[in-house]
């Protein structure tokens, strides 16, 4: 795939290049000093443009996809079916269409609550530990001990199992761990993750990438195995000019917003810090679907770190994530659907023991 993209590059750069800023030229107003200069910047700033441009980019997959559907349904020999394909096919698009805006809308709002300007964040190897068995800094809410290995449980009987190995993989210079992510249904796996995560010694924990394996099964399989379906979600800093994020604040301070990776139309995941000193009882919107037992465990110093995730690819979803000192996250909350997943296991730290069995809550 890589060869294949570097081709067609060498013999069309100059035709994109044209297209590229054709379809740029037209997210500028006219009568700015950015457009007037060729320039480089919608006047809202370069974080609005990328939204503009990606709305434009969504609307045109839109149009690709409502011809490829033409073209199948001309293939439908009755004329009703055939008329019904072709309307099914447009209500599809105004659907997907509705959907480039709403994502368009919710990446303007992501520009407002961070910055304006061009997403270019520091990753400098210098500034990261390359030695995990003695960190500089470690994260109290995102402990990268290798060996460290976590387990939750979600109430539709679905299993994820954290493990941070011991491998790891120097990316632009900077030396990111292993953080192996399973999830199993039924005992069988269903998505089988790689994250390259690395710490900053000033005691943020930054995302480099991950590789992303999804899996299903097929009813009729004999035997029934999982199948690798797609890598779906996987990225990395530096292809296709992805940008590391940060999972972990090194100072999480409430209503600070940051992004967590950046690899534009894949992963574009960011969070809000709700609260740096959570304990049950001490905000009514916090303790929302939140098990009393299981704060009580982890939050007793009322030290716990909530943070709101989303993303602009999902508008309108988002979770609550509960982080306990020492310990890392021990609670997701779905705000939507108040459902949540619980840690039920862990493997190095006090608090570890006696975590409270809230299944039934």
């Amino acid at each position: 795939m890589e060869s294949n993209r570097s081709v067609f590059r060498s013999r069309g750069t100059r035709s994109l290049a044209l297209f590229a800023g054709v379809v740029l030229a037209s997210t500028l107003p006219a009568t700015s000093p950015a457009h007037a200069r060729g320039g480089r910047h919608h006047e809202d700033g370069a974080c609005v443009t990328n939204a503009r441009a990606g709305l434009k980019s969504c609307e045109f997959e839109v149009q690709e996809e409502l011809w490829a559907a033409t073209a199948i349904c001309a293939f439908e020999p009755d004329w009703n079916e055939r008329k019904e394909c072709l309307s099914d096919a447009s209500d599809e698009r105004s659907e997907k269409r509705d959907e480039c805006r709403d994502v368009f809308d919710a990446r303007r709002e992501l520009c407002e609550q961070t910055n304006p300007g061009p997403y270019a964040p520091d990753f400098e190897p210098e500034d990261f530990d390359s030695d995990f068995s003695a960190l500089t800094n470690p994260n109290p809410y995102m402990p990268l001990g290798i060996g460290n290995r976590w387990r939750y449980e979600s109430d539709d009987g679905e299993e994820i199992f954290i493990e941070v190995k011991s491998a790891t993989k120097r990316i632009e210079g900077v030396t990111c761990i292993t953080v192996n992510d399973r999830a199993e249904q039924d005992g069988f796996v269903i998505e089988d993750t790689e994250d390259w995560q690395a710490q900053a010694k000033d005691g943020a924990v930054h995302y480099c990438g991950e590789i992303s394996r999804n899996f299903e099964l097929f009813e009729g399989d004999d035997p029934l195995l999982p199948e690798l379906v797609d890598v779906d979600g996987s990225w990395k800093v530096g292809r296709d000019d992805a940008k590391p994020g940060i999972l972990m604040l090194a100072t999480p301070v409430p209503g600070t917003t940051y992004r967590q990776e950046f690899a534009f139309g894949d992963a574009e995941d960011a969070a809000t810090v709700l609260s740096n000193a959570y304990g049950y009882g001490n905000g009514e919107e916090l303790d929302d679907s939140v098990p009393e037992a299981l704060a009580d465990h982890f939050c007793a110093n009322e030290d716990c770190v909530v943070t709101l995730d989303f993303t602009p690819l999902s508008p309108g979803s988002f979770e609550r994530k509960y982080y306990a000192r020492g310990v890392g996250l021990f609670l997701e909350v779905d705000v939507e659907g108040e459902s949540f997943v619980p840690l039920v296991e862990c493997n190095f730290h006090t608090l570890c023991s006696g975590i409270p069995d809230v299944s039934s809550e």
